[in-house]
């Protein structure tokens, strides 16, 4: 048989822990079945994609590599980078639409686990749990607590961004019985906001009226630094800032100013500028902040789902089929692609 009627899969060998072991599982269950399809870990080439080793495939797994414009030169053969995950700011987009390549996420993966973790956020933050539980290690008791938390009825819960992950939060934060529901995101019709029940507001309103503010939007030139010194004075002092979204959408120094100076009651991050921030980062030595490395949503569904979503958009490909969610939908108006595809329904 000639080497390119065999699909080639290569994966980004990045991955570690339970992270490659449920990969490898949904690998095992929906693409080693295929006749005619091979696997295998891709040679390490430092964290960033080089066009000679991905065009050896017809699709890569992507976990963390980066994919810069120059990954992208030349390509003949590749069809679909498959992301675990829905961030693509490691991805240059418009160098992968043009080289004809899709590139293709997993947001169903994702929606619960994340907005579970904005909620743990907020919960933990609400109550003070961390406050309290070193409290307890040190030997100290409830007479010893200056202040004391707060109830969620009645507050105000805002999310820059109305996409997936947080439609998901509005939904289960409704039941928990928030009083009034914001989102900012010059995308999001009418219709859609209606059927969450959120209002529609501008990011000052978002900011200045929230009790949580929620990101949960993509990082990306517009959103870069979106959240920065001027929006986080308009918020009340007895407001929080979630992040969970990417970084750098907040502006890192302006944030660690207003909660060194209690600006605001506190903050909950699980992204950072830059990933893993230093031992010495000023954050670390802050008490009204929460810190989790980037994994507040790695739960074992989050893990299993992400895997197998990943794999049915690899399979979608191999059957010369465009996955669903794409991260730009103008890659299928793309001669080459369409010539790729075309070649993969005639071997199937």
């Amino acid at each position: 048989m000639a080497s390119h009627d065999i699909f080639r899969v290569g994966i980004t060998p990045d991955w570690r822990g339970q992270a490659r072991e449920a990969l490898s599982r949904a690998v095992a269950e929906i693409l080693e079945p295929l006749p005619n399809l091979e696997h295998e870990w891709m040679p390490d080439s430092g964290g960033v994609a080089q066009a000679e080793i991905i065009d050896r495939y017809d699709a890569n797994i992507v976990l963390g590599y980066h994919y810069p414009a120059e990954s992208f030169a030349g390509l003949n053969r590749l069809a679909c980078l498959a992301r675990w995950g829905v961030g693509y700011d490691r991805i240059d987009v418009a160098a992968c639409t043009a080289a004809g390549v899709l590139l293709a996420l997993t947001p169903n993966a994702v929606r619960r686990p994340v907005a579970e973790g904005i909620l743990a956020f907020i919960f933990a933050l609400a109550k003070g749990l961390p406050a309290m539980d070193r409290r307890v290690r040190d030997g100290r008791w409830r007479d010893e607590i200056r202040g004391v938390g707060i109830c969620l009825e009645g507050r105000t819960l805002g999310s820059l961004g109305v996409g997936n992950i947080a439609g998901e939060m509005f939904r289960m934060a409704r039941g928990i019985g928030f009083g009034r529901l914001l989102g900012c995101d010059p995308y999001v019709s009418p219709e859609r906001s209606a059927e969450l029940g959120v209002e529609l507001v501008d990011l000052d309103t978002l900011m200045g009226e929230s009790d949580f503010v929620a990101v949960n939007t993509p990082l990306s030139s517009q959103t870069r630094g979106l959240i920065g010194a001027r929006e986080l004075a308009l918020m009340k002092p007895s407001a929080y800032l979630i992040n969970t979204s990417r970084g750098p959408v907040v502006d890192e120094q302006a944030l660690v100013k207003v909660l060194q100076e209690r600006r605001i009651a506190g903050a909950g991050l699980d992204v950072f500028d830059q990933e893993p921030p230093s031992k010495d980062h000023p954050l670390s030595g802050l008490d009204n902040v929460i810190l989790a490395p980037h994994a507040v949503a790695w739960t074992e569904e989050c893990m299993r789902d992400n895997s197998l979503e990943a794999c049915r958009n690899v399979r979608a490909v191999y059957e010369g089929k465009a996955p669903q969610h794409l991260a730009d939908p103008a890659v299928l108006e793309r001669p080459g692609l369409a010539a790729k595809l075309g070649r993969r329904r005639k071997k199937t």
